[in-house]
């Protein structure tokens, strides 16, 4: 019953308790609606204009599609048609979606839809709004940023809304036809603002939000290199970045620069290590995509005594490091590089060399290995007393001169000590003064130790062990000897 008429008390006393009851609830029901309210309720809002007033963003229910448009009920009375080309896929009736209404077509009494997400079709200065997506063509290039034209009118981009990344050039981009949404618009003034950084940031949100769904910890992944810092890289997962950090990047030891591995525009497979859900921050890892650590079955392959070929890497004062295989590497100490006396690492070996050597020890969960190289040659103290024997004289060279003596050496490997008390038959001061490194000189060998690797020398004792052979006699002393004596005892 319409609640702007007066209830007559006469017809109350008579009416049934049940039609009271149907009453309460169908005035429950119109909540406060008169009949006429009712009538007008389904039915489009007019402007005085003759155009439905535009109501934003809307939810729609599809209800046929034919082969250029798509029917859409709004609820009610009111109806849209939205064109098919701005659907990615068909749609099927009974399918909800979100709508923008343009506009409102008295003749045909529908409203003009676009997609959300689309891009308007029919649009205008009348017909502009703020988020609205427009097809733009590039007509030109400024200091600031895009010319643009959308409908015949003109536009204008900023260089920062154009990419998600900077742009050093737009002149590839004249020409280009681009999606773009209406920052701003002054329909009097002419003056039309288009962002598409905007566009490419909600793609990206909305493709990192589909793709955090279907990433999982342990996944191997392709993706490209977008950004190289000394720490690391930043791979684009396809919308999600992920962090490749440089320990990540190689089983190599050492401290490198991601720039060593890596460069932007590379495209990789990598291994998700971690995910943060609630950051969305992703941990990569190169090294364990491309396969297990070469240190699992390092074991076997380089066990004690073994003989392999390494590659220097580095050289420091205390030995080389060596690499077997990429991830694998070992100390060459320089007490393992020569049976000679070096100065130096770098004296013997360089970065680059490939040398052959021979497995000293491994220590497999702390990742060591241990070379020598001068066991990897023949042994010059295993025929020494083939060589050389005791209380002979020989020739060496002086490789070092030092407070108590000087170490000469007999052949290359084998070195041998003078001591200072041995250099001269007289006292020294200093073994310097009687010796200098380089220096050729003939020494008596005193001592042999194969088992310590030890020869004992001396060069005063040479001079007493090769006595200067007796001369020649002389034709003068000769007839001497042949002359007689003459009578008187007498010698002329």
């Amino acid at each position: 019953m319409p609640k702007n008429l007066p209830n007559d008390p006469y017809k109350e006393k008579f009416r049934p308790e049940a039609d009271k009851a149907l009453d309460r609830e169908i005035e429950e029901a119109l909540g406060g609606l008169s009949i006429e309210d009712l009538v007008d309720h389904d039915r489009p809002v007019v402007a005085s204009g003759g155009k439905e007033q535009a109501a934003g963003t809307r939810r729609g229910k599809i209800l046929r599609v034919e082969k250029d448009d798509v029917f859409v009920d709004l609820g009610g009375k009111s109806q849209g048609v939205v064109p098919f080309i701005q659907f990615e896929e068909e749609p099927k009736p009974g399918q909800e979606m979100d709508f923008h209404v343009v506009r409102y077509d008295q003749r045909e009494g529908l409203l003009i839809l676009s997609r959300k997400g689309a891009t308007a079709q029919d649009v205008s200065w009348e017909t502009l709004e703020i988020g609205q997506l427009v097809e733009a063509t590039v007509t030109g290039v400024n200091k600031g940023g895009l010319e643009l034209e959308v409908k015949n009118m003109r536009a204008f981009m900023p260089a920062g809304q154009v990419e998600l990344f900077h742009v050093p050039d737009f002149k590839d981009y004249i020409g280009k036809r681009l999606t773009a949404e209406v920052t701003q618009f002054e329909a009097a003034a002419r003056n039309l603002i288009l962002s598409r950084r905007n566009i490419l940031e909600r793609e990206k949100e909305e493709a990192k939000a589909k793709l955090m769904l279907e990433l999982a910890e342990g996944q191997i992944r392709r993706g490209t290199v977008r950004n190289v810092m000394d720490f690391g890289a930043f791979v684009d997962l396809g919308g999600v970045d992920g962090l490749l950090h440089v320990s990540e990047m190689t089983f190599r030891r050492g401290r490198h620069n991601a720039g060593d591995f890596v460069k932007v525009g590379d495209v990789l497979d990598v291994k998700i290590l971690k995910i943060d859900k609630e950051t969305g921050k992703l941990s990569l890892s190169l090294k364990q995509a491309r396969g297990t650590d070469p240190w699992a079955d390092a074991a076997a392959k380089y066990a004690v005594g073994a003989i392999l070929t390494g590659r220097v890497t580095g050289v420091e004062n205390f030995g080389a490091f060596i690499e077997v295989e990429e991830g694998i590497e070992g100390l060459l100490p320089v007490s393992e590089m020569s049976f000679q006396r070096i100065r130096h690492p770098a004296d013997l070996v360089k970065e680059g060399d490939t040398l052959k050597l021979v497995v000293l020890s491994i220590d497999v969960p702390a990742k060591r290995l241990s070379f020598s190289l001068k066991q990897a040659g023949p042994d010059p103290w295993a025929t020494v007393e083939e060589h050389y024997a005791v209380q002979t004289n020989v020739d060496g060279v002086v490789t070092r001169v030092t407070d108590f003596g000087a170490f000469v050496e007999l052949s290359p490997g084998l070195e041998g000590l003078v001591h200072i008390s041995e250099l001269s038959g007289g006292h020294v001061r200093k073994a310097e003064d009687v010796v200098k490194q380089g220096q050729s000189v003939r020494v008596h060998i005193l001592d042999i130790d194969k088992t310590a690797r030890r020869i004992a020398l001396s060069i005063r004792r040479v001079a007493e062990t090769e006595l200067p052979q007796t001369a020649a006699p002389s034709a003068t002393s000769e007839k001497k000897k042949k002359r007689p004596q003459l009578r008187g005892g007498l010698d002329h």
